[in-house]
């Protein structure tokens, strides 16, 4: 089992490593890290076409060899998928990340969707976050976080992971015995407070800046926002098609 290890945050980053030695750990695998050199979060879905990706070999704690790319969490993934290193990759994992990613989420996300861009090239992907509150810029414990993970991880392994789903992992920030357990999920209501800040710069030239409140969610039952806030982890199997079904009938009967 060849797994991949990559993330948004950058090659740097805490979760990464926890989560690079987290796989290790997993019995009669292999583990290869390429991520960005850079943060990338919200992101979103990014593949770089205008210009040449760049890797450079680095070393991590531990020793651990990786790999960073100039490209996007999801340019890292299509290098290793189309041949970057020399044996297949068999699942990728993305994170951990320091924030949660839950509901509406899922498409800024830039560890999902390098979960997302593993799926569009036939190879499960698991996005892992940790439902912190902290400002992602401080020390954090990624010790149980990365302990679900690699139950999640070595589950998967051992079951197999639906043809066409990716795994929305959220992990509560508790120590793992205040953890209840585990829960399947639905996306939830992912409530933003953004706002639009307009300022002049000294040239007396006008720009834009998008703030506001952290946002929040709300925490219905079954939802990966509830499972969140009980102190569950959440797993929300996700797909990649986002046809609204129910809509094509009434759609059809528009005239053009």
């Amino acid at each position: 089992m060849h797994i991949l290890v990559t993330n948004d945050d950058g090659i740097t980053a805490q979760g990464l490593l926890a989560l690079a030695q987290a796989a290790r750990s997993i019995p009669d695998t292999k583990v290869s890290i390429l991520a960005p050199d850079r943060n990338w979060s919200g992101g979103g879905h990014v593949k770089t076409l205008d210009r040449p990706l760049r890797v450079k070999e680095t070393i991590l704690a531990d020793s651990i060899q990786a790999f960073a790319s100039d490209g996007a969490p999801s340019d890292c993934v299509a290098l290793a998928l189309l041949g970057f290193f020399e044996t297949k990759i068999d699942l990728v994992v993305s994170g951990i990340n320091p924030l949660p990613n839950l509901g509406h989420d899922v498409t800024y996300s830039g560890t999902v969707t390098a979960a997302m861009e593993a799926l569009i090239w036939d190879t499960p992907g698991i996005a892992f976050s940790l439902g912190s509150v902290e400002n992602h810029l401080n020390i954090q414990d990624f010790t149980p976080a990365a302990s679900i993970a690699r139950r999640v991880i070595q589950s998967a392994i051992e079951n197999g992971i639906p043809d066409g789903t990716l795994l929305n992992v959220n992990i509560p920030y508790l120590p793992e015995a205040q953890i209840k357990g585990f829960r399947i999920t639905r996306q939830g209501l992912r409530v933003y407070r953004d706002r639009l800040d307009k300022r002049i710069d000294p040239r007396g030239r006008p720009y834009y800046w998008i703030g506001g409140d952290s946002p929040t969610g709300t925490p219905e039952a079954g939802t990966d926002v509830g499972a969140l806030a009980d102190g569950f982890v959440s797993i929300t199997p996700i797909q990649l098609d986002l046809t609204m079904y129910t809509a094509i009938p009434t759609l059809g009967n528009w005239k053009f």
